[in-house]
């Protein structure tokens, strides 16, 4: 059986999501932890309900990033992780502990990279004029919010659009697309080459909202 591990926050709320159709599609594979860089993150409280080991590895006991990152690597080490999922997890990590966790580290951001890595994501999308949005998982790579895309959610951006507006339907569809990339992670259905992730059964890496496709 696989084991996942999770890296919040705050809420959590994408960690939730991979927990819930972990446990409803069967995978076989388990959420080993749940590790938080924060005490209070709300999130290790889901995990503590649902019987899943919560951690807490402090950034700010540690003098420099070198060592908290090597804290953090034990710590997901420990728990024998086979994936390593970003869910909200707001620290940059650095190439070291990257490398570490190559192929096992994912991410989900809300745009559809390579536009607007980085904050403030639906705010910049709608004051460029972009007519569609949305979210994407990746392999984490040392270059912030890069990566081979393993897949992409497609949200329109309308007229009347705000920052917050938007977001909210943006989580909709990673909250949808986050734990499908798992899946196929965990059943080694991905591969890639010079830098491009494929599904080797063909499927589409593409999720489109409803209210595009109509």
């Amino acid at each position: 059986m696989k084991q996942i591990v999770i890296l919040i926050s705050g809420r959590g709320s994408n960690m939730e999501a991979i927990v819930r159709a972990c446990a409803d599609e069967r995978w076989d594979a388990r959420i080993a932890a749940v590790v938080s860089n924060r005490a209070d993150a709300a999130g290790l409280e889901f995990a503590r309900r649902r019987g899943i080991a919560a951690e807490v590895v402090d950034h700010r006991a540690f003098a420099t990033r070198a060592d908290f990152d090597a804290a953090l690597a034990e710590c997901i080490d420990r728990h024998g992780a086979d994936v390593v999922a970003l869910a909200g997890f707001m620290r940059i990590l650095g190439p070291e502990f990257v490398r570490r966790f190559d192929g096992r580290l994912v991410n989900v951001h809300p745009s559809l990279l390579p536009a607007f890595p980085g904050l403030e994501t639906h705010r910049r999308a709608i004051e460029a004029g972009c007519k569609a949005s949305g979210a994407t998982v990746h392999f984490v790579t040392a270059d912030l919010d890069h990566g081979p895309i393993i897949g992409q959610a497609v949200v329109p951006v309308r007229a009347d659009d705000s920052a917050a507006a938007l977001a909210a339907r943006v989580l909709a569809q990673e909250h949808r697309l986050y734990p499908r990339a798992i899946a196929w992670l965990l059943e080694g259905r991905l591969e890639q080459c010079d830098g491009v992730v494929r599904h080797r059964d063909g499927a589409s890496q593409l999720l489109v909202s409803a209210e595009a496709s109509t």
